[in-house]
């Protein structure tokens, strides 16, 4: 292995004889030139290690050739060392001027010439690794720079999303001033403290529970972990296990990579269950067990895992009704509201509808660019005459579209459309093959007479499957299996 390459450029045969045959047994590539033109020529083509000049050269002097090799980006770090006579002290000093790192007086000493070529060629070689290790090391603080700098923006960005977040779901989301309100705000302030007890929020559809659990979330100690909406009744039952739970590469066909479950995406936050009144049995005896032990076992994986999740759920079915059935178990409810808030329909707090509709009509004018239009005295009567089945979820609803149908001029009497109400919104219907207005049109098959029934008690719910789910006495699953498009009507 060669120990590296050195150019001489001597016009003296004998000296270029003498230093390639003391330099060549050391291992070094040894290029000998006698004239100085030749020795810029090869060192810009060779790139040698270390260079040997003598002072006086045939084309050009030693002197000429260092200026013009250390002038090239190329060659300028090639250590440079004069061959000089004794004598010759302002040679020496010329040679350092031009850049020279030291000096061989001749006759030469066979062992100074080795020591001296192996020191510059180490020093050279260190120098370059210096270099190096530092152009890395400049790199490296760049891009951490460049990383704290993307961190500090992100972090900016994240601060004040969490302020937009915090004000929306924080208890300035809630908008008004009835006993039932501030009951809610009140529950919400004293779960502040309890950041890991399970609360169970019931009430009809529309009311605002997930508003109410994003609010317990945002105002407890894991306020800065995930918040994981999940509706139990939009996941098939087949998928719940791995939903939740997640699943392991391979753990049954189409498992390609491993998944997190909820439960996981949820770790250090908050999981909302909502419509937990229709979770299978099948789930919920592993819902409990997590519940007790906070241990989850992925499908497919033989080692359970730790998860710090605290469960907010919601339902507006009967549970008492639905354990006394059996469909839910009783102690997976204990476990479940350890702490429960109701939400009232907004019928039963019709002092704040005035509040909310202004609200919404301010939200509503922000997004569109426009200003607030007033909402007149008629308008509002239609509306505190209405008993708004899907509570502020159907306002919200209604204050979009007057805001639309009125162009952002003050929200008028004909400007306010209700479901069922006499308006020109129609209700929404859900289609089937053959509607049915009468008992005596019920078919007597049974699969088809189910499907009628629900499609009439829709209609009369005016395609609120809540209401529906009441006057048939089922849950909404089950209406859901036969009309999927009831869902978008939900309200």
């Amino acid at each position: 292995m060669k120990q590296g390459r050195i150019l001489i450029a001597d016009d003296t045969a004998a000296s270029l004889d003498l230093l390639t045959r003391v330099l060549e047994p050391q291992g070094y590539e040894v290029l000998a030139v006698n004239n100085g033109k030749e020795a810029i020529t090869l060192a810009m083509k060779a790139k040698p290690d270390l260079l040997l000049l003598d002072v006086m050269m045939p084309g050009h002097d030693g002197f000429y050739v260092c200026r013009t090799l250390k002038a090239e980006p190329d060659t300028a770090d090639v250590p440079v060392i004069f061959i000089t006579s004794k004598n010759e002290t302002e040679n020496v000093l010329k040679g350092f001027r031009v850049g020279a790192v030291d000096y061989i007086v001749k006759p030469f000493q066979t062992e100074e010439v080795i020591t001296r070529v192996a020191t510059h060629l180490k020093l050279s070689r260190l120098t370059r690794e210096l270099r190096d290790r530092n152009a890395e090391l400049e790199a490296e603080m760049t891009k951490r720079r460049e990383a704290e700098h993307a961190r500090d923006k992100a972090t900016q960005r994240l601060s004040s999303l969490a302020s937009r977040e915090a004000q929306r779901w924080g208890l300035a989301g809630f908008v008004g001033q009835s006993t039932h309100l501030k009951r809610i705000l009140a529950d919400i302030e004293r779960l502040q403290l309890f950041s890991n007890t399970a609360v169970l929020i019931t009430g009809e559809s529309g009311t605002g529970k997930e508003l109410v659990a994003r609010a317990v979330h945002h105002h407890s100690p894991r306020a800065e972990g995930p918040f994981v909406p999940v509706n139990c009744v939009a996941i098939p039952s087949e998928l719940m296990e791995s939903m939740f739970f997640g699943h392991t590469k391979g753990a049954f066909t189409g498992a390609t990579t491993d998944r997190k479950g909820f439960f996981e995406l949820a770790d250090g936050g908050t999981l909302f269950l909502d419509e937990i009144g229709d979770m299978p049995a099948s789930l919920q005896a592993k819902l409990l067990r997590v519940l007790e032990d906070g241990m989850i076992t992925p499908v497919g994986a033989a080692q359970s895992r730790h998860v710090d999740v605290r469960v907010v759920s919601a339902t507006n079915a009967d549970i008492t009704s639905k354990i006394a059935s059996g469909e839910f178990r009783q102690d997976l409810f204990y476990r479940l509201a350890r702490f429960t808030v109701e939400t009232p329909p907004l019928r039963s707090r019709p002092e704040d509808l005035p509040l909310l509709a202004e609200h919404f009509l301010g939200v509503f004018a922000s997004e569109m660019g426009l200003t607030p239009p007033a909402l007149t005295k008629e308008a509002l009567a239609v509306l505190s005459s209405y008993a708004f089945p899907g509570n502020v979820r159907e306002l919200k609803n209604i204050i979009e579209r007057a805001l639309i149908m009125s162009g952002g001029k003050p929200i008028k009497r004909e400007h306010v459309q209700l479901i069922g109400g006499s308006s020109s919104l129609p209700p929404p219907v859900i289609q089937s093959s053959k509607p049915a207005s009468s008992t005596t049109d019920i078919p007597l098959n049974l699969e088809a007479a189910e499907q009628a029934l629900i499609q009439r008690a829709l209609e009369q719910a005016h395609g609120n499957v809540a209401e529906a789910a009441r006057l048939l006495g089922v849950n909404r699953s089950r209406i859901y299996r036969r009309f999927p498009d009831a869902r978008e009507s939900a309200g």
